[in-house]
C-alpha cells in the first residue's frame, strides 16, 4: 500500500484487481478545499488509457510487476516459448499476450517481458528491428517522382509497405509500434 503523495511515473497501481500503469500524475492544491492528485492511467493488459481523480494522501493498492530481458526461443503450438537469459528458465507466453509483436520477433531475439505474480502481462520490442524482406514484387522503372510504395513480406510473415525500389533479400528497418519502414540497412 502506498499513498497518492507516493506516486510516480511507470508505478502499477491495482485499482478494483486490474493492473494500471501511472502515465503520469499532477498534485493540485487549489485555493478553496482539500488537495487532490489528477492522474492518467493506463490499463497494463488491455493498453487503454483512464484520467482518474483521487484525494491527496488517500491509500492505494500498488502491485509488483516483474520486466526481464528474456530471449524468444520458438513458437510452440500456440504459445511463444521465451528464456530468461538469467536464470535459463523457460517462460510460455500465449498469442494473444505477445499480440501484434510476434509481427517483429525473431528466434533468438531478446525483449523484455512483464510478468505480475508469475503471471505473462504483456511483451515489449525494442522501437526498431532489422528484418529482411522475403517476397516483393519487382519496382516499376521510370516514375520515382511521387514516392510510392508497395507492399512487401518481412522473414517474420508480417506485410509493411516500402518503397518501390526495394527488392526481395533487402534488409531493412522497421518501427515495431507502428510496422512502419524506417530504411534500409546495409
Amino acid at each position: 500500500m502506498a499513498t497518492t503523495n507516493d506516486l510516480k511515473n511507470g508505478m502499477v497501481l491495482n485499482i478494483d484487481g486490474q493492473l494500471w500503469s501511472v502515465v503520469e500524475f499532477q498534485h493540485v492544491k487549489p485555493g478553496k478545499g482539500p488537495a487532490f492528485v489528477r492522474t492518467k492511467l493506463k490499463n497494463v493488459v488491455s493498453g487503454k488509457t483512464l484520467d482518474k481523480t483521487f484525494n491527496a494522501g488517500v491509500k492505494v493498492e500498488t502491485s509488483n510487476v516483474d520486466k526481464r530481458t528474456m530471449q524468444y526461443l520458438y513458437k510452440d503450438g500456440a504459445d511463444f516459448v521465451f528464456m530468461d537469459t538469467d536464470t535459463y528458465d523457460q517462460l510460455n507466453v500465449s498469442e494473444a499476450t505477445v499480440g501484434d509483436a510476434a509481427n517483429y520477433m525473431l528466434e533468438n531475439q531478446n525483449a523484455i517481458v512483464a510478468t505480475h505474480e508469475g503471471t505473462p502481462l504483456y511483451v515489449e520490442l525494442p522501437a526498431s528491428v532489422v528484418l529482411e524482406i522475403t517476397h516483393t514484387e519487382p519496382g516499376l522503372q521510370g516514375d520515382r517522382s511521387t514516392g510510392g510504395t508497395k507492399p512487401a513480406t518481412l522473414e517474420t510473415g508480417a506485410q509493411i509497405q516500402v518503397p518501390l525500389f526495394l527488392e526481395t533479400g533487402t534488409k531493412v528497418k522497421v518501427d515495431t509500434r507502428d510496422g512502419s519502414y524506417l530504411g534500409r540497412v546495409n
